[in-house]
């Protein structure tokens, strides 16, 4: 497998025990590859980086484990997520907190699809762009951006969902586009990592938030939403970036 991607081709094979053969000045090589294998890097990428130059074969790894760590983050997540529905989800409380704010009353540009989970993440970052680019022309976002589920969202269900995207009260009036005003509420709240956002995880978040909401006496009084304070898309892995919300009455 080596020999045939061109790495450590041995300096001599012995016809008759097939015995194979390398020069001295191979050992540093073969001590990278070794090495890069530890990482469970798959052959292809070992090569590309062995026969890269330094800087650039360093540029190589430095991409390659960017890309495993969000990998590892979201499967530590979801290991998570896991525990979770084989106790029970009597763990629930356990990993997430949950806290209570009052949102005051906001005027929303929105945009609303059924979707099924597969297509959300594409969906969810075109509409949010195209809600922006025009609360831009209209005094820009003055508040986080949120996401309503006003149905469940997985590989049968679709929503429908809605984006909503906070503008000024007073320039209401002044487009075309859709909007609404979101009532003031109360509500309960639990605050999420990137890597925990990804989908089967984040259904943890919304199962803690909802028993929590029951557990205290109190009645959900709107669809549950994801919260977006930040550039969800610039945030690494461990970055907090998102509020799984419940309104409460």
């Amino acid at each position: 497998m080596y020999e045939r991607l061109g790495l450590l081709t041995p300096a001599h094979v012995d016809a008759s025990s097939g015995y194979r053969r390398y020069r001295e000045s191979q050992l540093a090589a073969g001590r990278l590859v070794a090495m890069l294998r530890r990482l469970d890097m798959p052959l292809p990428k070992v090569a590309e980086i062995v026969s890269a130059a330094g800087p650039r074969g360093a540029e190589l790894l430095a991409s390659y484990w960017e890309v495993a760590e969000r990998r590892f983050a979201s499967q530590r997540e979801l290991a998570a997520h896991l525990q979770i529905r084989l106790l029970g989800k009597e763990g629930s409380f356990d990993m997430f907190e949950i806290q209570e704010r009052a949102v005051p009353e906001q005027v929303v540009l929105i945009e609303q699809r059924h979707v099924h989970v597969r297509e959300l993440p594409e969906w969810l970052g075109t509409a949010i762009g195209r809600l922006h680019r025009t609360a831009e022309s209209h005094g820009g976002v003055v508040a986080p951006t949120f996401v309503i589920y006003h149905g469940e969202v997985n590989e049968d269900s679709d929503g429908p969902v809605e984006v909503c995207v906070p503008i000024g009260a007073d320039q209401a009036d002044s487009t075309d586009a859709p909007t609404r005003r979101e009532p003031a509420h109360r509500e309960a709240f639990t605050r999420l990592r990137k890597a925990q956002v990804e989908y089967p995880q984040i259904l943890s978040a919304f199962d803690a938030v909802g028993q929590w909401v029951a557990s205290h006496g109190l009645d959900i009084a709107a669809p549950p939403r994801e919260v977006y304070f930040t550039d969800f898309t610039a945030a690494d892995p461990g970055h907090e970036v998102c509020d799984v919300a419940f309104p409460i009455r």
